[in-house]
């Protein structure tokens, strides 16, 4: 398994968050650490414990903490926008046997056919998606009709008051680190056309486990993800 390179960013919103995503890459698992150990790590656990399909695109490896939980049966690809962080997650897998393909993509601009896997991971990625919804519906578009979508994402806390230092602290936070923090993730899930399954609540309603169905229709053709070419990782 290797890393293959995929189109360049389009769009002056896209390459800024690549760029922000770039800059943060070597410090970015000391800075969550804290986050990482006392939440984040068992919510990655039971995202990747509900995930049965043999085909599974994550998108938004950033720099590879998921790894770890993917399922040792499943044919794993992992795409990220940032070619820093994905060199990190590329490093994290080292030899691992069961280790996943990485691919430098966009998630708005998925380089995948239309159901090319059974299921679709995601954590902490939309926040910071230039726009969400779009990358949303890609997430839906690549996965079968029987297939799911599953996200573990922030998003404005429910609380009115904290709803509301939210909203003044998001143009801090995105120009800090990229992610916005006040987005209704849930909202742009069923806006974009994926039938929520289940939402569960959790740290104050600000965090969301989400499974998602992909709307019935017409059977999709699976792509063999093993036609993904390897090539050297990106500098």
């Amino acid at each position: 398994m290797g890393t293959s390179i995929s189109n360049p960013p389009e769009g002056e919103a896209t390459a800024t968050t690549q760029r922000r995503y770039d800059r943060q890459a070597a410090l970015f698992d000391l800075t969550e650490l804290p986050l990482e150990l006392l939440v984040f790590r068992g919510l990655r656990r039971r995202l990747w414990g509900q995930i049965d399909g043999q085909h599974v695109l994550e998108i938004g490896v950033g720099t590879g903490k998921n790894i770890p939980f993917h399922p040792a049966n499943a044919r794993v690809v992992a795409i990220d926008l940032s070619p820093k962080m994905l060199s990190r997650a590329v490093s994290r897998a080292g030899s691992l046997e069961h280790r996943p393909d990485f691919v430098l993509a966009d998630a708005q601009h998925l380089p995948f056919r239309n159901g090319a896997f059974e299921e679709t991971a995601s954590t902490f990625v939309f926040c910071s998606v230039p726009d969400p919804i779009a990358g949303l519906k890609e997430a839906r578009r690549v996965v079968r009709d029987d297939g799911h979508v599953n996200l573990l994402e922030h998003v404005r806390a429910p609380n009115s008051l904290l709803g509301w230092l939210m909203d003044r602290l998001n143009p801090i936070a995105v120009r800090l680190t990229g992610a916005n923090i006040n987005r209704d993730t849930v909202a742009n899930v069923e806006r974009a056309g994926i039938r929520l399954d289940s939402v569960e609540s959790e740290k104050l309603g600000i965090v969301r486990l989400m499974r998602g169905l992909h709307p019935r229709g017409a059977p999709a053709r699976v792509e063999d993800t093993r036609k993904i070419r390897p090539v050297l990782p990106p500098k």
